[in-house]
């Protein structure tokens, strides 16, 4: 024993090693997600380099073909044509419409479940989780039966008379000039309404789960304060509820838009064929009729960047919110 820990005085110790237990843990969890995120990742981004043999397979290679396609399609430099960013563009679209979709209903519907008892929100709860098992080829299934125009609502319009109606009082024109209307009745396949229709269906409880939480937080006091005060219920919902909530909302907007963008079976069912998205060209390049792999890649990569672009501009948004 030393003469300072004779007198008493503290011994500075270094920090308490490590048990072998948690590198272990660490080390399998780090090798997880390096084997099942950035090795995929990784292989995408190498085959998006590679070469397409005419009438073969594909070769390992390092041009920039693919990319060049992508941007200015296949008879550059003789003509220049935008087909694959259309493509991307039609993603956006459809993932945009169907997110804003979706949040605009979940939110009302969110709001009136929290102000349910305990017992009524739990089994609201349990069973739109329990719709989340449904797969996206059943719920599309589902969709296609109540929207065919043989036994779906096209049928119900034409058996009720309410297609004569809407011919008698003139809407069945601008229905079809919506591209919801044959000369002879009603039809939603295929159209945009389906499409999005459809796509936010799909993400329509995810919404309600993710604005569930920040929705139950909030206090009835501030509301029923602005209602004695004068102010409307839309008033209330715009200057009080909205603003509570904005982070929230932004946020799961940003998420439902990032799960649409790779949507596929709806978009082959129910948008018409020039209107397909970039998620259903991957699949036709690497699995499909063309079987073009380094070019599906490629695709695969220029949707992922765009979909980071989004999430990074959404982060940005974010934190000007908290700032202000």
């Amino acid at each position: 024993m030393t003469t300072v820990e004779s007198l008493g005085a503290p011994v500075e110790r270094g920090p308490a090693p490590v048990l072998p237990i948690k590198r272990i843990l660490l080390a399998l969890l780090t090798a997880v997600v390096v084997v099942f995120c950035v090795v995929p990742f990784l292989l995408v981004l190498a085959i998006s380099f590679g070469r397409k043999v005419e009438g073969a397979a594909w070769v390992w290679d390092f041009t920039f073909a693919n990319y060049q396609r992508f941007f200015v399609g296949t008879l550059w430099p003789d003509e220049v044509t935008f087909l694959y960013l259309q493509q991307l563009g039609y993603s956006f679209y459809f993932a945009v419409i169907a997110s804003i979709l979706a949040v605009l209903t979940a939110l009302p519907f969110t709001l009136l479940l929290t102000r349910l008892k305990r017992s009524a929100q739990a089994v609201w709860l349990v069973f739109i989780m329990a719709s989340l098992s449904l797969s996206e080829v059943f719920i599309v299934m589902g969709w296609d039966i109540l929207l065919s125009n043989n036994s779906g609502l096209p049928k119900l319009f034409k058996e009720t008379g309410l297609t004569q109606f809407l011919k008698d009082i003139g809407w069945f024109q601008t229905l079809r000039d919506w591209g919801l209307a044959n000369p002879r009745n009603v039809k939603f396949k295929t159209s945009d309404f389906a499409t999005v229709l459809t796509m936010s269906y799909l993400v329509w409880p995810y919404a309600v789960i993710l604005l569930y939480p920040a929705l139950s937080r909030l206090d009835p006091s501030l509301s029923e304060a602005a209602r004695t005060m004068g102010a409307g219920r839309w008033t209330v919902t715009r200057t009080v509820t909205l603003p509570s909530i904005r982070l929230p909302l932004l946020g799961t907007m940003l998420l439902l838009f990032v799960f649409l963008l790779g949507t596929y079976v709806t978009i082959t069912v129910f948008a018409a064929p020039n209107k397909h998205t970039a998620a259903v060209a991957i699949y036709s390049n690497i699995r499909g009729a063309n079987l073009n792999a380094p070019f599906g890649a490629a695709q695969a990569i220029m949707l992922l960047i765009s979909a980071s672009v989004c999430l990074y501009l959404g982060h940005l948004m974010n934190r000007r919110a908290e700032a202000g």
